[in-house]
């Protein structure tokens, strides 16, 4: 079997856009990753016609052999627009791999451990302001059984915290902690805002509520800074979506920078090398949970990964999202009191409609994370992005 075409569709997603690549091949074979790269998508579909001379007419399935001589042939390596080229590449081998032989990708690298995943709910914010608006936005998703939530309570801040500003804060996590009481996990995202003495007080400050985690505490250019934060912070430090492939996260793990690492699998490298990430996290006892605030493609290879990856912890689920996703693919994620299950069906489980994805062509969009405009996600046909099993 070799690899005849490779194609990136980017789609417009309203928050960001979707980069859907497509690989086929001379036996009707064919499989669906995603590289969504925002702010840099016509770099990344450029990359992906870069580097498609390298790779039709080889075999799919020698994925290794694949990865690796791409990435040693390639002389600028590492890097966002790269690695997500190459990973979304990956990913689309691996739901071909999976397809031939009529298995789960899961049951290709090792079989599963788990048959259900934890998870914690993102997105589920849509339009709050005040304390009082999470609060009360946080209150619903629980009732619905959701049991962990994440959100960034930080506005417009960038590097430090005003004393109105950490009040700000305080409150917004301090509201939702009294809405869904002591049994929920807080999950604070921070963007890569703040410099590392500003991580700290914002940590010491946010202790008394018990949150799981502090997300990205710090501007992802400096390992030395995001350690000395996890060195002192009174909340455990995750991080790793703006790192990429093995060798980033060897000098994360050596210099102890992390206490959860989360690497995301569509610009780390694809699923191989996110599973060789994970061992390295599991030799070093630091547990991992995968970046996941994008479409159903990197969704489904998530699951997974994380069905057969010892050290896994939580997966991340946008609870809520525009009405088109469900347009988008034949997704079917199943929710069941605090846990969605990991699909059964071959390759990546998933379908992508090309004809409806070239509906909704790329549109600019700036990252809100420092405009204070983060939660305003809803789009004008917007609905609740009900799971399967969301009632129950």
């Amino acid at each position: 079997m070799k690899i005849t075409d490779i194609r990136a569709y980017t789609m417009d997603a309203f928050r960001t856009n979707w980069t859907f690549i497509k690989v086929e091949t001379d036996e009707g074979l064919y499989g669906w990753g995603e590289a969504s790269l925002g702010t840099r998508e016509h770099a990344l579909e450029g990359c992906v016609d870069d580097l498609k001379r390298m790779i039709l007419g080889r075999n799919p399935i020698d994925i290794e052999k694949l990865w690796f001589e791409v990435y040693r042939d390639s002389y600028w390596k590492g890097g966002p627009v790269m690695m997500s080229a190459l990973s979304g590449i990956e990913i689309a081998c691996w739901d071909i791999a999976g397809k031939f032989y009529n298995t789960p990708v899961c049951n290709l690298i090792g079989g599963r451990m788990r048959e259900k995943v934890p998870m914690y709910a993102n997105a589920w914010f849509s339009g709050a302001r005040t304390p009082e608006n999470f609060a009360q936005k946080a209150k619903y998703t629980v009732s619905k059984g959701v049991k962990a939530l994440k959100w960034d309570p930080f506005g417009k801040a960038h590097m430090t915290l005003s004393r109105h500003e950490m009040d700000e804060a305080v409150a917004c996590v301090g509201a939702v902690r009294d809405a869904v009481g002591w049994d929920v996990e807080l999950l604070i995202e921070c963007h890569g805002r703040f410099n590392h003495f500003t991580a700290v007080n914002m940590s010491k400050e946010l202790a008394q509520f018990k949150p799981m985690l502090i997300e990205e505490p710090t501007v992802p250019d400096c390992i030395d800074s995001l350690k000395w934060v996890r060195d002192h912070s009174a909340i455990p430090v995750a991080a790793g979506e703006r790192f990429y492939g093995k060798y980033a996260f060897w000098d994360v793990l050596h210099k102890e920078a992390v206490d959860i690492a989360q690497p995301d699998i569509f610009h780390n490298g694809g699923i191989l090398e996110s599973k060789k990430v994970a061992a390295m996290c599991e030799s070093c006892h630091v547990p991992i949970s995968f970046h996941n605030p994008s479409g159903p493609v990197s969704n489904a290879a998530i699951l997974q990964l994380a069905a057969c990856t010892p050290n896994f912890l939580i997966h991340e689920i946008m609870i809520t999202d525009g009405s088109f996703r469900s347009k988008v693919s034949d997704e079917e994620v199943v929710y069941k009191d605090g846990f969605v299950m990991v699909p059964n069906r071959p390759g990546l489980g998933i379908e992508v409609d090309e004809d409806y994805i070239q509906t909704k062509p790329y549109v600019p969009r700036i990252l809100r994370h420092y405009t204070g405009m983060l939660t305003d996600i809803r789009p004008k046909d917007d609905t609740v992005y009900y799971f399967k099993g969301w009632d129950k």
